[in-house]
């Protein structure tokens, strides 16, 4: 695949270091040029455009940046009509110990109503950057990535993708369940920050393949 990643932070990273060592090809852009070319320079298939070039043939398109850059940062892209795009943002209070939307509506769907001719899929958003960067496997097990999107054929390309990167895929529904999506990655970041145990954490459903 053709995979655009938005955002050089350490989600960026761990996203294009897993990505393209899964052997797809990836153009990263961001706010700041210099460290995405840097970014670029560590991996394989990786390439670091300005944003107004980075969508090309993207057959998908991932924001990485924090949920309040998330919109404008995807619409300086141009037009989405028709793209795959994942959100795996979480739209987190000033101490990463809340949420500031949620119950009615989640942030993947906010960025959905702001670039309608998406397709909009939740993921990643429940792994920590440590995990994306260290690779799939966790107390050998390989960590899930749970996924919530409205579309089929962008259900079915990002199960394809996150299968290809080694992590465990799973269905978790419509977009709206986004909502349930933002809170499990609340509470891990509590359990990782605000209990102490650190990022080497991630949640699972026993019984769910």
């Amino acid at each position: 695949m053709k995979v655009t990643i938005i955002g050089a932070g350490s989600m960026g990273k761990g996203l294009t270091k897993q990505i393209a060592k899964a052997g797809h090809q990836v153009t990263i852009t961001a706010r700041d040029l210099d460290k995405a070319q840097a970014l670029a320079k560590e991996f394989a298939n990786v390439t670091a455009v300005p944003a107004a070039q980075a969508l090309g043939g993207a057959d998908v398109v991932i924001v990485a940046t924090a949920y309040v850059d998330a919109i404008s940062a995807l619409q300086s892209l141009g037009d989405l009509t028709g793209k795959v795009v994942i959100d795996i943002t979480n739209p987190l209070t000033a101490d990463y110990m809340g949420l500031t939307v949620g119950h009615t509506t989640s942030a993947a769907e906010e960025i959905a109503r702001a670039v309608p001719g998406a397709q909009v899929v939740k993921a990643f958003n429940t792994v920590f950057a440590q995990i994306l960067t260290e690779g799939p496997q966790l107390q050998g097990k390989s960590v899930p990535v749970f996924y919530a999107t409205d579309s089929e054929q962008a259900r079915e390309t990002v199960r394809v993708l996150i299968a290809s990167t080694g992590f465990t895929p799973v269905n978790a529904g419509p977009l709206k369940n986004a909502r349930y999506l933002e809170s499990v990655a609340g509470l891990n970041i509590y359990f990782a920050y605000g209990a102490g145990h650190g990022t080497s954490v991630a949640p699972t459903w026993i019984g769910i393949e």
